[in-house]
């Protein structure tokens, strides 16, 4: 009895110290909870295996009674191991899409009555967010570079939360204590405050709090994040974490709490958690009763997996696998866009066998997870960001994942182009029905001469051309931006313009006195040939 006490002890000691270290939530469906029990039965049986070996050296005699009486009781925590695993693989086999393909399907509602033009305004360049994760974080480091007294001391953390502030498109990120010395240096006063980066203009700056931020991921003991969230709601099972502020700026954590059926599948988020850094309190929301202010209660990764799921079971199982009929699949990547004050996750929508076209995309709303389906056929993300990096393959840059814009009401991709060090040197417009179609310009030209350009690059209906006769005077090439244009001048003294597109197999071999027929356009007040015959 009293070894038995004993092992009881220090496995409850182990246990708090194991809680404390791991927090996992006291909840049968998460399978943490499980690894905590399964850890505590191993703990204690290594004990009595350990107690009653040293017994056994010391009273040889005394240890053959107590292995005679304890015989039968030795294995009984290994069989319940076991059984606990065998319980839980069987639970979630039964909960599993082999039996459940339909519930699965239906995790996420997806709209699919939709229409591209009636829904997507026409695109603002003004509200464009093309300052992307990797750009902010650049940004981000370059204004804390500015503030030695703060660098030394903080590190800047690599969330950069998208959110729409006041209406303009921002990410957000805190600082956050660079280690445990300087955790104990500044702990009195917190963490100074958080890096807001503009996502359509780039202007970064550091807002700094008159109470800093004294709970965080980077903080230590009961100061740690998840050790306060543990403490106080010991049986949520908690979700993708994200630094948001509210329209008075002042900066929160939005914590989601997710409700398993079964062990550790089919996950949905039912409650969220608005938590203060600066005194610790929190308050838990039902998911439709969030405020309007918070941007993400659902992650990227969790809309990707329901989405996925509605795609793959909505004709059950053996489908899935066999025949396939209707399987669809997000593509691998993903961005973010905003529009009517929230923030949107948007993906691509492919078949399952993934020939490098979109039969469409989606658009989820990450605060309400409301969600529709657009039906917009072309070129797959990855496709025209390859089309966009070949019309500068010289130049070795990478283009950023595309944003999906309504341009003259035609599905258009917007893409950055980076050079090796991150930084943005090149825009790009990519048709989606034909990817082939590109344009691309320098960032010193801007935004409304890039779509100045690939507007131009539209096929012209004829109806709106005038056509006529020229002879040439003179002609000659120039290279702008790596496109090849030739400037003419007829024997009346008009001048013209021409992109070496109009007519590649033509215009190289142009010379003076040959006469051509071309047509431009009638709105046009400088005369550029659309076509030339």
């Amino acid at each position: 009895m009293k070894n038995i006490v004993k092992n009881i002890l220090i496995t409850l000691l182990f246990g708090i110290v194991y809680y404390y270290f791991v927090l996992p939530p006291l909840n049968i469906t998460d399978i943490s909870f499980w690894l905590f029990v399964i850890t505590l039965l191993f703990v204690y049986f290594i004990c009595s295996k350990t107690i009653l070996f040293s017994n056994t050296k010391i009273h040889i005699i005394r240890a053959k009674i107590i292995n005679k009486k304890e015989r039968n009781y030795e294995y009984l925590i290994p069989i319940i191991i076991i059984t606990i695993v065998m319980v839980i693989s069987l639970i979630d086999l039964i909960l599993s899409p082999l039996f459940l393909s339909k519930v699965y399907s239906k995790r996420i509602t997806v709209n699919e009555d939709n229409s591209f033009i009636d829904d997507i305004k026409e695109v603002d360049f003004n509200t464009l967010p093309i300052i992307d994760k990797d750009s902010s974080r650049k940004l981000g480091d370059r204004v804390m570079g500015h503030m030695p007294e703060l660098v030394s001391q903080f590190d800047v953390s690599n969330l950069y939360t998208q959110i729409n502030f006041n209406n303009d498109i921002v990410r957000v990120t805190p600082l956050e204590y660079s280690d445990i010395f300087k955790y104990f240096a500044n702990r009195k006063d917190g963490i100074k405050g958080y890096i807001v980066v503009n996502s359509v203009t780039g202007e970064s700056k550091l807002i700094k709090l008159d109470k800093g931020l004294k709970y965080a991921p980077s903080a230590f003991f009961f100061e740690d994040l998840d050790r306060k969230l543990r403490f106080k709601y010991p049986t949520k099972i908690f979700g993708q974490k994200s630094f948001e502020i509210d329209n008075d700026g002042n900066p929160y954590w939005i914590i989601p709490v997710i409700k398993y059926h079964g062990i550790n599948i089919r996950r949905k988020i039912v409650e969220a958690i608005i938590f203060n850094p600066i005194t610790g309190e929190s308050k838990l929301y039902d998911v439709k009763d969030v405020p309007s202010w918070v941007d993400h209660v659902y992650s990227a990764e969790l809309i990707i997996e329901q989405v996925n799921d509605w795609g793959k079971y909505k004709r059950g199982f053996i489908n899935s696998i066999i025949g396939q009929k209707g399987v669809v699949a997000t593509t691998e990547g993903y961005n973010y866009t905003v529009m009517n004050d929230d923030v949107y996750l948007y993906t691509g929508i492919t078949s399952a066998v993934a020939d490098e076209s979109n039969i469409g995309f989606i658009l989820t709303n990450l605060r309400t997870k409301e969600t529709n389906f657009y039906p917009v056929a072309g070129a797959e993300e990855y496709s025209a960001m390859a089309s966009a990096e070949g019309q500068v393959q010289q130049m070795k840059y990478i283009s950023t994942f595309p944003l999906l814009i309504n341009l003259n009401n035609k599905p258009t991709y917007f893409v950055s182009l980076k050079d090796n060090a991150g930084l943005v040197k090149m825009y790009g417009l990519v048709d989606v029905a034909d990817y082939q179609k590109v344009t691309v310009v320098d960032v010193s030209l801007g935004l409304n001469e890039l779509v100045k350009r690939y507007l131009q690059n539209d096929v012209i209906d004829d109806s709106r051309l005038l056509f006529k006769d020229i002879r040439i005077k003179s002609i000659t090439s120039v290279v702008i931006d790596n496109n090849t244009y030739y400037y003419i001048v007829d024997t009346t003294d008009q001048k013209y313009s021409v992109a070496i597109k109009v007519n590649p197999n033509k215009l190289p071999f142009l010379k003076v006195n040959d006469e051509i027929n071309i047509g431009y356009l009638k709105e046009e007040e400088v005369t550029e040939i659309k076509v030339i015959k």
